[in-house]
């Protein structure tokens, strides 16, 4: 069949190369330039998200582990495994035997074939392997660990992956309107397709009202992140004081990347980190480690957009699954985090089979 995928982020990119490879002619239209917006702007992990089992989200984390060990498998120049540390102090919220018992899943979930199973430090131990955490109250951590990545870099390589298959790819290229007849709206004209795909991210549900359509319940966070100078070798897992969120302390291309935060963002307002953020973060930091971080001591910062599935009060705890909805020839794809991407792919392709049989 002839298709037409609208967004050039990595769910985007993976759906187009994974329907490229089941033999239908692909084109994939981009507004701005490949992986420009949400997918370029992430935490930089590839990580089966150990938090989201508090919220009961098993498959999820199983499916993103799975993906985990693909990803660093495939492109190995782009990706790397990212030794952890959950630090536990007297005053933490999670106990030990809490978190024991979710690693514990977290490596059952990561198969015989994971990349290293957790284990317990002492205080001292702790220290060793990162000097600047503080010690007063410290009881401990555990150890376990993740992927990272140049998230710029691996959406880039998947793009590379999608040209092989034989994939078109337009950049700069606007889709004004869809609609359920398979037809895009772009500068010059329509174009007709026997399928679109809409994974536009958190932009599929604006098209949707541009297009007089209607639209999915869908949650627009912003996420920001704080670089800061090097730090430790080792990535840090943190509870926010007072909170039930996590926010991450990781090693990142010689220097430290702090977040991310979570607040409710229209598409019509800057999409940058705000004072209030940085404050947020560099508080975050400096309950953890010494010597304190000030605004002088940021070296950049950038802030993306995660379109999360609707319905949640609270943002951390909203989640990250995806859904995919038919709208006569339109497919619309909601939700999903970076690392589960080609999943959600392959679920688009089943999707889009599935429809040539009705």
């Amino acid at each position: 069949m002839k298709l037409a995928i609208v967004g050039g982020g990595i769910n985007g990119l993976s759906s187009a190369w994974q329907l490229a490879l089941a033999g239908h002619q692909v084109t994939l239209f981009e507004r701005d330039r490949l992986m420009a917006a949400t997918s370029s702007a992430s935490s930089k992990l590839l990580h089966g998200g150990l938090r989201y089992l508090e919220q009961g989200e098993f498959r999820l984390v199983r499916e993103a582990l799975q993906e985990r060990r693909w990803w660093l498998k495939k492109a190995p120049q782009l990706t790397r495994r990212l030794p952890i540390l959950y630090p536990i102090y007297h005053d933490s919220q999670r106990k030990r035997w809490q978190l024991k018992i979710g690693l514990w899943l977290y490596d059952t979930f990561a198969g015989r074939k994971g990349i290293g199973r957790h284990r317990w430090l002492t205080a001292s131990q702790t220290l060793r392997c990162s000097a600047h955490l503080k010690a007063e109250g410290l009881t401990g951590a555990y150890l376990f660990f993740d992927g990272q990545m140049d998230d710029q870099k691996l959406g880039l390589w998947m793009a590379a992956q999608c040209t092989k298959a034989g994939v078109q790819i337009c950049e700069y290229t606007d889709v004004l309107q869809v609609d359920t007849g398979g037809k895009v709206l772009l500068d010059n004209g329509w174009q007709s397709f026997d399928r679109v795909i809409n994974v536009a991210g958190p932009w599929s549900q604006q098209l949707l009202k541009q297009s007089d359509l209607a639209q999915l319940p869908l949650d627009l966070v912003r996420g920001s992140h704080l670089l800061l100078p090097a730090n430790s070798r080792y990535g840090h897992m943190l509870e926010v004081p007072g909170e039930t969120r996590i926010v991450f302390v990781l090693p990142y291309q010689g220097n430290t990347l702090l977040g991310t935060t979570e607040v409710r963002q229209q598409l019509s307002d800057p999409i940058t980190c705000s004072d209030a953020e940085r404050d947020y973060l560099l508080a975050v930091y400096n309950h953890y480690f010494q010597p304190a971080a000030d605004q002088n001591s940021v070296l950049a910062d950038f802030a993306g957009v995660r379109p999360l599935l609707g319905g949640s009060a609270n943002a951390s705890k909203a989640s990250r699954e995806y859904r995919l909805n038919w709208q006569g020839q339109l497919l619309t794809v909601s939700g999903g985090k970076w690392t589960t991407a080609r999943a959600l792919a392959k679920q688009v392709r089943l999707a889009v089979a599935k429809s040539e049989t009705k």
